[in-house]
């Protein structure tokens, strides 16, 4: 099960990554030729945010229908809709071909997949952690973070060699098709296992105990009873969502703003960064099995915080041991593995898909839609904005870490996880 839930969710991951590595190519694809590189370059980026708008609109209905209907079924339904919508792109008429119908049938298909995607990604992490044992929870929701970003190091790899393998002529023309059937193909791979796969032990436990007529109303419990958990909610997805859209994706962009690097040492730099940020998730979510979450989570923001400072210090000097650094920031950045363990503890079984979807979709769709455009306009005026930005989250961090450190009720959950 574990195996099959990673494997997907790299999958799905390097499914949604698609276009932003393809930006400049769709966008000279579904959009009238511009001369201005510039709005060439904020088309495609606005195509890839369109998937981030989807998203808290995807979690609110998917979600509901979870925690009524089950886990198992939504997870399906996801993976269908990711490898449907996969295959759609991959047919769609150029501009040229059916003018501004192309744009907007585009932007229909990514919007039905940010919504698909809304909900993949909680649900894996609900899935995991209602089938592990309570002691192993964080551990193996690390594990579900981690294969995540082995979607973007798929995604590193395989576009190294295909933009090399092609001329930008032919990427127009016909080659911006191929990753997208590659995708549908990848995206069809999870589903020759699915009947192994069960329904979580804990919907199933939660329907027979349900009195007979009940119904079931998601949404009205969750407004109701957990406005508090959603809040908390918000504030951890925040630093979850602000890692991986500067540290992860944005950041090799933020950086060839302002700083000349060799472009080949640099990708592999990023594709270091990424590998150690995968053991740095697993490395916290071991660690907070056995601690304290609160506390492991104030002291990995502030190492966050310490080593962004000192990679653009770093950049600012020299950037000669960018390898090292773009390591350390990687592994520091690996706090966010442990998070999801805590999120989905935030609310009780008969809302949690929805809670979770909601307060981290919500959330990560602000991020996704501001920060990619305003980080950008910053660092164009200020060579340390994302620094700052990631500073800010971090000490947002530290507040929530905190507050769990000092909460009762979290200490008696910690020590039950820790049996």
């Amino acid at each position: 099960m574990m195996l099959f839930i990673c494997f997907s969710s790299a999958i799905v991951f390097f499914d949604f990554l698609i276009y932003l590595y393809m930006a400049d190519f769709i966008s000279l694809t579904f959009f009238p030729a511009n001369v201005d590189p510039r709005i060439t370059k904020l088309q495609g980026l606005g195509l890839f945010v369109v998937g981030y708008l989807a998203r808290p609109l995807g979690g609110v209905i998917f979600g509901r229908y979870g925690d009524i209907k089950g886990r198992k079924p939504v997870l399906l339904f996801s993976l269908l809709i990711t490898a449907a919508t996969m295959l759609a792109i991959s047919c769609l008429p150029t501009y040229a071909q059916w003018g501004f119908i192309a744009p907007v049938l585009f932007i229909i298909l990514r919007l039905i997949q940010g919504m698909a995607f809304g909900i993949f990604v909680p649900v894996t992490w609900i899935f995991v952690a209602e089938h592990v044992p309570r002691q192993y929870l964080s551990i193996g929701c690390s594990y579900v973070s981690a294969s995540f970003f082995i979607g973007v190091l798929l995604c590193n790899a395989f576009f190294a060699w295909f933009t090399s393998s092609m001329t930008p002529d032919q990427l127009i023309n016909y080659g911006w098709r191929i990753p997208f059937i590659v995708a549908t193909v990848l995206s069809c791979l999870p589903l020759l296992a699915w009947r192994f796969i069960k329904e979580s032990p804990f919907f199933i436990e939660m329907q027979r105990s349900t009195p007979q007529g009940y119904v079931a109303k998601p949404l009205t419990l969750l407004f109701k009873h957990c406005k508090h958990s959603i809040f908390i909610g918000l504030m951890l997805t925040l630093v979850i969502s602000s890692v991986i859209t500067v540290i992860v994706l944005m950041l090799p962009g933020l950086i060839e703003l302002r700083f000349s690097l060799n472009n080949d040492l640099f990708d592999f730099s990023h594709s270091l960064g990424i590998i150690f940020l995968l053991f740095g998730c697993v490395f916290y979510g071991f660690i907070s099995n056995y601690e304290n979450f609160g506390k492991i989570l104030v002291i990995g923001c502030l190492l966050l915080i310490a080593q962004m400072f000192a990679f653009y210090y770093h950049l600012q000097a020299s950037g000669d041991y960018i390898l090292i650094m773009y390591a350390l920031l990687g592994f520091c950045a690996g706090i966010i593995g442990m998070i999801p363990a805590v999120l989905l503890q935030l609310f009780p079984t008969d809302v949690r898909l929805t809670g979770f979807a909601f307060s981290y979709n919500v959330m990560y769709g602000i991020v996704g839609a501001l920060v990619p455009f305003g980080l950008t306009y910053a660092t164009v005026f200020v060579s340390f904005s994302p620094a700052l930005y990631i500073a800010f989250v971090g000490l947002i961090g530290v507040i929530m870490g905190l507050y769990f450190y000092r909460l009762p009720e979290f200490k008696r959950i910690n020590a039950v996880l820790q049996q």
